[in-house]
Order: C-alpha cells, then sequence, then structure tokens
C-alpha cells in the first residue's frame, strides 16, 4: 500500500516541471489528484510557459497509473477560480489531504528599472496564488478531522537573497516562508501540517533560458557560464538538481513519515545556504 492510499492530493502548476512530478509521484503512491495550471503566458515571464497540451499530458500520466484526475486551467491568484475547483475536487472526490502548492514564475528585473508590472506578477503567482490555493481547502479539511498536510514552494531565496535582479522573486519566496509559519500555528490543533520545501536551482523551463544566463553572466550570458555559476553557489558539486530531488522532499512532508513535522523549512539546495 503506497503512503497516500485513499488520500486526494491538490497540486498547482502541475502541467510540468516540479508540479507534474509531485503529481505523478503521489499518484504512484495511491493519491487521486486535483491538477491545476495556468497554461497561459504571463507577460512579463521571458521564458514560455506551461499550455493546455502540458496539463492533459500529466492528466494522461495520472490516468496510466490507475489513479483519477481532476485537471482544471485557472490562475492560482485568482480567489474565485481557486475556490470552484476545490469545490469541485471536493464534489467529485469527498476530501483533500494534501496540499502541495507548487506554481510559481520567476523573471529577472534589476531593483531600479522593475516595471510595475513584473513586481505585481511575481507577488501574485508566488505569495497570494499560494495564499488562494490554500485558504478555500481549509474549512472541509478541518471539518473532516483528518487533519492534512501542506507544502509550500518556496525557494534558497526564501531565506536569502541572490547577488541582483530577483527582488520581486525574493520578496514572495520569503513572503510564503512567513505564511506557513503563521499556518503552522493555526493549523496545528487540526492537525494540519504546513513546512516549505526550499529549492536551489532546479532543472525546469523557470531557470534553463536566456534572461536567467544574462542575469547571473552578464557579460557572458552563455548556459555554460550559467552552470559554472551554479556550481560556485552549490556545496555539493552540482550545478542543478532534478524535479524527482525536490518531489522526493515533498512526499516526506506530505505523508506520515513527517507525521510530527510542521512550521519548518526544508532546505534541498545542495548546501548552498550554509
Amino acid at each position: 500500500m503506497g503512503r497516500f492510499e485513499g488520500k486526494v492530493a491538490l497540486v498547482t502548476g502541475a502541467a510540468r516541471g516540479q508540479g507534474r512530478s509531485h503529481a505523478l509521484a503521489m499518484a504512484r503512491e495511491g493519491a487521486q489528484i486535483i491538477a491545476v495550471d495556468i497554461n497561459k503566458q504571463i507577460d512579463t515571464v521571458p521564458y514560455p510557459m506551461a499550455t493546455p497540451a502540458d496539463l492533459a499530458e500529466t492528466a494522461r500520466l495520472v490516468e496510466d497509473l490507475d489513479r483519477r484526475v481532476l485537471a482544471r486551467e485557472a490562475d492560482c491568484a485568482d480567489a474565485d477560480a481557486m475556490a470552484a475547483i476545490i469545490e469541485e475536487g471536493l464534489s467529485e472526490f469527498g476530501r483533500i489531504d494534501v496540499i502541495a502548492a507548487n506554481a510559481g514564475i520567476a523573471a529577472t528585473h534589476s531593483a531600479v528599472d522593475m516595471p510595475r508590472q513584473a513586481w505585481h506578477d511575481q507577488l501574485s503567482t508566488n505569495l497570494t496564488g499560494v495564499w488562494f490555493s490554500i485558504q478555500p481547502a481549509l474549512p472541509a479539511m478541518i471539518a473532516s478531522g483528518n487533519g492534512g498536510s501542506i507544502v509550500i514552494t518556496s525557494s534558497l531565496y526564501g531565506v536569502s537573497a541572490p547577488p541582483a535582479n530577483l527582488a520581486h522573486y525574493v520578496a514572495a519566496k520569503h513572503g510564503v516562508v512567513g505564511l506557513m509559519r503563521a499556518l503552522a500555528n493555526e493549523l496545528a490543533p487540526h492537525n494540519i501540517r504546513v513546512n516549505t520545501v526550499n529549492p536551489t536551482y532546479v532543472h525546469t523551463d523557470m531557470v534553463e533560458n536566456d534572461a536567467f544566463y544574462a542575469a547571473f553572466n552578464p557579460d557572458a550570458p552563455t548556459r555554460e557560464n550559467f552552470l559554472s555559476t551554479l556550481r560556485e553557489l552549490n556545496k555539493l558539486p552540482v550545478s542543478w538538481m532534478d524535479p524527482t530531488d525536490i518531489t522526493n522532499a515533498v512526499l516526506y512532508l506530505a505523508s506520515d513519515d513527517s507525521r510530527y513535522v510542521t512550521g519548518h523549512t526544508l532546505m534541498v539546495d545542495c548546501g548552498a545556504s550554509v
């Protein structure tokens, strides 16, 4: 029997990357999945975002594991849309046990000339979107008496700061760590645990793009130089991790393996924060 047999997991940013990895791993271990992604481009994001075809592929892969899936397109910062999806999920599956608030975006802008919209978009998705991925599910989770686990994807930069050009991203990722701590206190009497996972760079479309190469190596914005910079950042001798490396941490925090772990920032950062 898998660790999530009989449970239901809501995963945001599920169309590809870390979100798809989390959804499939929990499905393999028995969970039914509510998969959400925006599936459209945000103008201030410099890389191509997920598409409806990506989310459909996640749903197909979950179904291939003989698990049920409710796949829906929504901006996680849209409170009404997320509330409707969560209501539909509760109607379909009867419960929500795990929330993996994973949806996130990144962009690089200097503090001096950052467009207002870029600030708004980063905080909207990476902080407000986390809140509206969680809050509408809380009444049902509390009323069920089943407890639960909420895992928020923060970042290495949720506890530290990069050299430059990520002030909006860093503000949001610090923000979700504070949100996690507040919720961990408030929800503990209901046996609902709340933690963050804080990765260093992960090999996804979010970081493998020209904008990030230029932000970290403006004089020589190549992939090779970017990877070299990351090897210097990380204490372990790697440039970045695979999505599955973060999924393993999410599975731990979401499952009963960590039944007494709450209010914790789990650094999966190759020692970069040491």
